[in-house]
């Protein structure tokens, strides 16, 4: 299942980040984490509420152990339901094994484990920010620039690209740390994950002012969720080139859930599929983020929206080949990308609407019809709504369309066609 922002969430959690290391690499962080207890006095980031002569709120450990679900990430491998899937997995339990910490806690080696860092804090500040060993005491400086701080082992999360890769690290996977189809079929969710609606869920712990702006710059909504779209493109084709993908048999993980659990009677074979020349009933690569990146060449590079959709059914088509095939194909394809302008050049706002109105035709096509694709296709274009700023004018097709794909054991393409008709009228 999904969740969907409350309207306004996006512009409330806006994100700062910088638009040109789109393409950025993972960042490496050999720092020493202190633990969340090292930011959480009254004299740091533990103040009841927002500091006003501050270019920080200085609450930001409040939010966080209050309302953000990463302080509960560790929690939830206590639950029940996280011990039964331990148990299939042949695990003692789930809050010991590192296939479980890696994402659900900030699950550094004990090396880099400062006197104050526990486990049982989950996702904390270090987690994303990087280990506090060298900046912890120089970042409050009166002197000190943001600059200095990076300089010193804080990651650059205000980085649109640096940001992408440090969520997708666990939303998506790397080649140490990645949601098998072992561990889902033990009973782990399916992962799914869009950086612009997932970034709008979470508590903001900042304000996007001059100040901020002055700092860290702010690219716009746009940004963030093409950023979030290109990077996941891009890290699925890596991962295809690892061991996980295999040379014999490939992790199915890496395939639509959607294209085998689905009822025997409920029968999804789209024309888009058989247009593509894939064969009804074999696996299929997932691709729904190559449908986002297609509706997006189609506005910004015309001229080489087919490339890139032949470059997808070539990968599509290996894929039901062999795993060397698929390999070769998927290396084109992110060899491709990667030369491409257009997947971090500036945007006009007609532009941006022109992209959210092809994925919407699309979906009226019918060329969304799985459901991973129709769920980026919604979170994509409620996304591009709030940014753009006429949410609340398309909010009954938009609450039509999330009620669609909210569920993906009650999917239904024809009514997420449906929907998207309906949206696609309204855009026009």
């Amino acid at each position: 299942m999904i969740s969907r922002p409350p309207v306004g969430a996006i512009i409330a959690a806006a994100i700062a980040l910088l638009l040109a290391a789109t393409a950025s690499a993972a960042p490496v962080d050999q720092h020493q984490h202190l633990g969340v207890a090292s930011c959480a006095t009254g004299v740091c980031h533990g103040k009841l509420s927002p500091q006003q002569d501050s270019n920080v709120w200085l609450n930001e450990y409040r939010i966080w152990s209050a309302d953000d679900r990463h302080a509960r990430a560790y929690q939830t491998l206590l639950t029940p339901e996280s011990q039964r899937i331990a148990a299939k997995l042949g695990l003692a339990n789930a809050q010991t094994a590192s296939i479980c910490l890696d994402c659900h806690a900030d699950n550094v080696p004990a090396a880099q484990r400062g006197a104050k860092f526990q486990l049982t804090d989950g996702v904390g500040c270090e987690a994303c920010h990087g280990g506090a060993q060298r900046w912890i005491e120089s970042h409050t400086e009166p002197d000190a620039s943001h600059q200095a701080n990076l300089d010193r082992g804080m990651l650059a999360t205000e980085d649109i690209g640096v940001r992408a890769q440090v969520c997708l690290a666990c939303h998506l996977g790397t080649r140490d740390q990645f949601a098998t189809h072992r561990i889902m079929g033990a009973g782990h969710p399916r992962l799914s994950f869009e950086l612009e609606a997932y970034t709008a869920n979470q508590p903001a712990h900042y304000e996007v002012d001059d100040d901020y702006r002055a700092r860290k710059g702010a690219p716009t909504g746009f940004d963030v969720w093409r950023a979030g779209q290109v990077e996941s493109t891009r890290r699925f084709l890596d991962l295809m080139q690892s061991q996980l993908f295999g040379t014999g048999v490939p992790d199915f993980a890496f395939f639509d859930c959607h294209s085998c659990h689905h009822p025997m009677d409920d029968l999804r074979w789209p024309e888009v599929r058989r247009r593509q020349g894939l064969e009804p009933g074999a696996l299929r690569l997932q691709d729904q983020h190559l449908f986002m990146l297609t509706a997006m060449a189609g506005v910004l590079a015309p001229g080489e929206r087919q490339r890139l959709a032949e470059l997808q059914v070539a990968m599509l088509r290996a894929g039901q080949t062999s795993a060397a095939a698929a390999r070769a194909a998927a290396a084109e394809l992110k060899g491709w990308l990667d030369q491409r302008a257009w997947t971090s050049a500036p945007v006009s706002r007609e532009q941006a609407a022109a992209i959210r109105s092809a994925i919407a035709q699309a979906g009226a096509r019918g060329d969304l019809a799985d459901y991973a694709a129709a769920e980026q296709a919604f979170l994509g274009i409620e996304s591009l709504s709030f940014y753009l700023g006429d949410a609340d004018r398309l909010q009954s097709a938009l609450d039509a369309l999330f009620s669609a794909v909210e569920s993906d054991r009650d999917f239904d393409p024809r009514k997420a066609r449906a929907a998207m008709e309906r949206l696609s009228r309204e855009l026009q």
